[in-house]
């Protein structure tokens, strides 16, 4: 029976195997270069260029924007893409392999968190949820791991800050720290951590207390350094009066999500949710309920004896509250699952993996073991199917792929350097933006009043005469 159930282990972890490289894969090469990722590639290109951590910025006025507040992937992603680009690899595939490099330290990560927690099955769920989560859908996806966006990175990091967290609790601050520098929105990631410093303190009462205040305060410097000295570089470039009305942007950023649309509502947001999976919604509804069945059970059969299972799986469920019911409840973000997409990333699998482990336990109480192997069944059934679905429509190319974008941008490219253009404005934000980022022009907006004079890119008709086109893709005469 051991050597059966090995077979099965191991059958099932090369398929999930080849279900990450088949995304991974479709992610690097295939899936076409947009907006979001063109925008923040701007960043390291002007940085190799000498013009400082600079965005184009496309949505700040579309001029060359110092620490431009709308570029909210940080410079824990950026810069290793800026030395990477430096090597003069292809820029769109040199961007790409940072965030896929994140990725796999995330499924790594996950990887060490459920053997800890309950062994290698529930490291192989654990590792297939985020496989199963599907980002692709909607105006604002992340199409996939090696996309040029922060998310990604921000989850992979929080992972590792929890793996070291007990016997490194300063590496761990560190790493969170970086987080918040990959995506700003890992900020929310702190009370999880901060109840497990909690939990890891020694003691009981005031005492316990008193031992995690202490606990927490190395963490908590090395947490702030890496912002530190991001926004110490901002400081010694703007100046005091600069330096000011960049966090004044930065704060006018955040609090608006740099959204503007109707408003959203709790189930509104708690659907989608339920939607991001490849799976019906009534079947993701029912492996949430049913994970928390099992990690309740599992704590309920164990009590007294589950101290190391708490250290992961309760800040995980704090942090997954954090980063859901943030969304949720922020009726003026729209309906995009990138938003609290670090939180499910790094904290989802964890709960999974605690679902194993509660499934564990519970065979060991005998009027349990029909409820935990049911409940278990569903759980694996589903986080399976759901990666093995999202793994066959990942190799489904969709019309416009990154190969099709590099044949229409070529005569637009090449128009571009024989006239010396700087800059082409995009008409409108949108599809137009990764086409001209790959000419190597800058990217303005067509109606911000320093694009006034500036020819204009679109995959529309131009209302004035055409300079080139490519059938995809248009530049158009300045109006």
């Amino acid at each position: 029976m051991t050597r059966a159930r090995s077979i099965v282990f191991w059958v099932l972890a090369a398929a999930l195997l080849v279900g990450h490289v088949l995304v991974a894969w479709q992610s690097l090469t295939v899936w076409r270069f947009w907006e979001d990722e063109a925008l923040n590639l701007t960043v390291p290109r002007n940085l190799l260029a000498g013009l400082g951590y600079a965005s184009d910025g496309a949505l700040s006025g579309s001029t060359i924007t110092l620490f431009d507040a709308r570029i909210s992937t940080g410079p824990a992603v950026l810069l290793p893409v800026a030395a990477l680009l430096a090597t003069g690899i292809d820029p769109v595939i040199g961007a790409r392999l940072v965030p896929l490099a994140y990725w796999m330290l995330l499924l790594a990560g996950l990887w060490v968190l459920g053997r800890r927690i309950g062994g290698r099955w529930a490291a192989l769920v654990a590792v297939a949820v985020p496989l199963a989560f599907t980002t692709s859908a909607g105006v604002s996806p992340i199409q996939g791991p090696a996309d040029l966006l922060g998310e990604i990175p921000a989850a992979a990091l929080l992972v590792w800050a929890l793996v070291v967290l007990p016997r490194r609790a300063w590496l761990a601050g560190l790493l969170v720290g970086l987080a918040v520098q990959a995506k700003l929105i890992a900020l929310l990631a702190l009370p999880a951590f901060a109840i497990a410093l909690l939990l890891l303190a020694p003691g009981t009462g005031w005492a316990r207390i008193w031992a995690w205040v202490r606990k927490s305060l190395v963490p908590l410097l090395f947490l702030a350094l890496p912002t530190f000295l991001f926004e110490l570089a901002a400081l010694l470039t703007f100046g005091f009066s600069g330096f000011i009305e960049h966090l004044r942007a930065l704060v006018r950023f955040v609090r608006s999500g740099g959204q503007l649309g109707e408003p959203t509502t709790v189930a509104q947001k708690i659907t989608t949710l339920a939607e991001s999976w490849s799976l019906p919604v009534w079947a993701a509804l029912a492996v949430a309920a049913l994970s928390v069945v099992l990690i309740v059970g599992g704590l309920w059969v164990s009590r007294g004896s589950s101290s190391a299972v708490l250290v992961y799986v309760v800040p995980a469920a704090v942090g997954a509250l954090a980063f859901v019911g943030w969304w949720a409840t922020a009726s003026h973000l729209p309906l995009w699952v990138r938003h609290p997409a670090p939180g499910v990333f790094a904290f989802f699998p964890i709960l999974a993996a605690g679902a194993v482990w509660g499934a564990q336990r519970m065979l060991h109480a005998r009027p349990l073991r029909v409820v935990s192997v049911v409940a278990a069944g569903v759980v694996l059934l589903g986080i399976g199917g759901g990666a093995a679905v999202h793994a066959v429509a990942a190799t489904q190319a969709p019309w416009l792929t990154l190969e099709t974008q590099r044949a229409a941008v070529a005569p637009l490219k090449e128009w571009v350097e024989e006239n010396d253009v700087e800059w082409l404005a995009a008409e409108p934000w949108g599809a137009a933006v990764a086409p001209i980022v790959l000419t190597g022009a800058h990217v303005g907006l067509f109606d911000a009043p320093a694009m006034a004079d500036v020819p204009r890119l679109t995959g529309m008709e131009c209302a004035t005469a055409v300079l080139v086109d490519s059938g995809l893709f248009q530049i158009c005469a300045a109006p």
